[in-house]
């Protein structure tokens, strides 16, 4: 494969997009590359297209760049994908907090499980339906590398309908995971060993080593004297479940039922409810930066991100060896977890593509809270894939967090509140609303 075409849908994420592109065009051989750049606005896409050629001249690329308002046309002979789309941005991001605060439901990011991930799901799913439609007819060959989360949802939800098998949902939770391990017990990242197995947001790490030792026992002494530590929610867990998630506390503690309805715990474990509100405020402020500082002829950043879609295109290119952690479905890679669940486990790449490797079993505790996530997904998936709204209902009853925080008649109720307000976003099979 040379020149392969990389299209980036949702490139109007420009601050990600430009981390994307800096890590491709870092590698000698996709400098020539030909990027394609599809967003619905057509702002964003021409201050996408505009960075995507600073950024190819700062580093020395010669890559074809075009810009595209039609999909298919980005899409029409593409080697490689990356899905970026959110459905709704900010606005939706906002009604996913405020509306289920209002009923006593407590969130931090609100992208993965809870009531958040299941409209923030709904929402995506009639975009991801017609995203396959056209990578079938287009570009059947495409490898689809998805970043848009919520990720195992997503990535269920794709493979069950559109039947598309060369997707890998992407997420950097595990790669940073250890990478701050390392910094907090000194050791060289390139020096350690270490394997991790779960599901997106809630991967474990199995294996953690430098030269043959194992590195938790001095972890656990670190913990054991440093409170500051200790007032961390993954740091609790880990405690607990005698194994490290793979995901910050601000993630974490949205996917167990024991600290957000908690008025102690939030204190003493710090947790920044609606954190995520903050985070879509610096991503708007990022994009309106670039776009000046490219209106005005400023420099940009080009840093790389080290995010592994540029890692994977590199090694199907050239023949590469690398080992990824992606979302795949599951398919006995971990046994203890159900077959049609999406799981995150290591995965070889090289020239034939993405394959990925099996975990075997979980520890048992792990596996209990792996399984009700994904028992979550899964509701919320078959809602969409049988048109059936009661299934939102029963996945949002199913929700450790959200069961904690509410009787049953009012999670139906909260339901409804989400229903109306992102009605022209879910398929219309999907808008009633059924009372408590």
């Amino acid at each position: 494969m040379t020149n392969p075409k990389i299209v980036l849908i949702g490139a109007g994420s420009v601050v990600f997009t430009q981390g994307l592109l800096a890590d491709l065009f870092a590698f000698p051989e996709l400098k020539t590359a030909r990027i394609a750049l599809h967003d619905i606005d057509a702002e964003r896409l021409a201050t996408a297209e505009a960075a995507a050629r600073y950024i190819a001249e700062r580093r020395g690329a010669d890559a074809h760049i075009t810009a595209h308002a039609d999909r298919r046309a980005a899409l029409d002979g593409a080697d490689f994908v990356i899905n970026l789309v959110q459905i709704g941005m900010g606005e939706a991001t906002r009604t996913d907090f405020e509306i289920p605060a209002r009923h006593g439901v407590r969130q931090t990011i609100g992208d993965t499980l809870g009531v958040g991930g299941i409209f923030r799901a709904l929402r995506t799913f009639p975009f991801l339906k017609a995203l396959g439609e056209d990578i079938a007819a287009v570009c059947p060959g495409a490898w689809l590398l998805n970043y848009t989360n919520p990720m195992a949802m997503n990535v269920q939800y794709l493979t069950a309908a559109t039947g598309l098998t060369r997707v890998v949902g992407l997420c950097h939770s595990v790669y940073w995971t250890m990478h701050d391990l390392c910094a907090l017990l000194n050791v060289p990242f390139d020096e350690i060993t270490y394997r991790a197995a779960g599901v997106n947001h809630q991967a474990w790490v199995l294996r953690f080593e430098h030269d043959g030792t194992d590195l938790y026992p001095r972890l656990d002494a670190l913990i054991a004297e440093n409170e500051q530590l200790r007032r961390r929610v993954r740091v609790d867990m880990y405690r607990r479940l005698g194994h490290y998630p793979t995901e910050t506390s601000e993630h974490s503690c949205e996917y167990v039922p024991w600290y957000l309805h908690h008025d102690s715990e939030i204190e003493r474990l710090r947790l920044p409810i609606g954190a995520y509100l903050g985070i879509v405020d610096e991503n708007v402020a990022g994009y309106e930066r670039t776009r000046d500082d490219l209106a005005a002829g400023a420099r940009i950043d080009v840093e790389g991100t080290m995010e592994y879609a540029p890692q994977i295109i590199h090694s199907m290119v050239t023949g590469t060896p690398r080992t990824v952690y992606g979302n795949v479905p599951n398919h006995g890679l971990i046994e203890n977890l159900p077959a049609h669940g999406v799981v995150e486990v290591p995965c070889l790449v090289d020239r034939s593509g993405v394959q990925p490797t099996r975990a075997g079993a979980l520890p048992p505790q792990l596996a209990a809270l792996n399984r009700t996530y994904l028992s979550m997904n899964d509701l919320v998936v078959r809602a969409a894939l049988e048109d059936e709204p009661r299934h939102i209902r029963h996945a949002a009853m199913t929700d450790p967090a959200t069961a904690a925080a509410l009787r049953v008649e009012q999670i139906w109720e909260l339901c409804d509140d989400m229903v109306r307000a992102h009605a022209e976003r879910l398929q219309p099979g999907l808008r009633a609303t059924l009372g408590s």
